[in-house]
Order: structure tokens, then C-alpha cells, then sequence
């Protein structure tokens, strides 16, 4: 099992959450991340090293960005999390 850790980008982001089903939802899917990290999606490209997680709640899509490091204690990092609306210009934002 990983153990699971927040960017502070992330972290911001899952305090602020306040619906119970959305949170619910992260807990749940971060739970699978942390025993299989590699059920997410790799990215290609300026995002290579990412992997993406999608989250559903009420019918909208999230998606979990994270990186997975081996060495030592097995880690995950939650690099960024949020709606899948502009995700991705986000994400390109926040690793530069």
C-alpha cells in the first residue's frame, strides 16, 4: 500500500471542498489509488511522469492528477485534483 501525500495546490483544493458526496468520492478513489496506483491513466507528452485518475460525482467529471515514486517507502503525490473543466491548462500551469 502507498502512502499518500498533497501537493499544497492540492491540498488547498480538498479543504475547500464542501459537498460530502464529492468528498466521499476523493476518499474512495484515493483509497484505490493508494492500493493500486497504477489504475490512473499515464499522460504523454509535457505531462509525462502524470498519471490522471477520473472521479465521477452528480453526474460531472474530476480528475486526480499524482505522481508515483518507488524508491524507499512507496509514495503517492496528488500533484493536483479539480473539476475536468480547463484540468489540463491548469496542470501545465502549476508543473512550469
Amino acid at each position: 500500500m502507498h502512502e499518500v501525500r498533497f501537493s499544497s495546490a492540492a491540498e488547498r483544493y480538498f479543504k475547500k471542498l464542501r459537498e460530502k458526496g464529492l468528498r466521499d468520492a476523493y476518499r474512495a478513489a484515493l483509497q484505490r489509488l493508494a492500493e493500486d496506483p497504477y489504475i490512473g491513466q499515464a499522460k504523454r507528452g509535457d505531462l509525462a511522469g502524470l498519471y490522471g485518475y477520473d472521479v465521477r460525482c452528480a453526474g460531472v467529471n474530476y480528475e486526480i492528477a499524482y505522481r508515483v515514486y518507488e524508491e524507499g517507502a512507496p509514495l503517492i503525490v496528488v500533484v493536483l485534483a479539480g473539476s475536468r473543466e480547463n484540468f489540463y491548462e491548469q496542470m501545465k500551469r502549476y508543473i512550469r
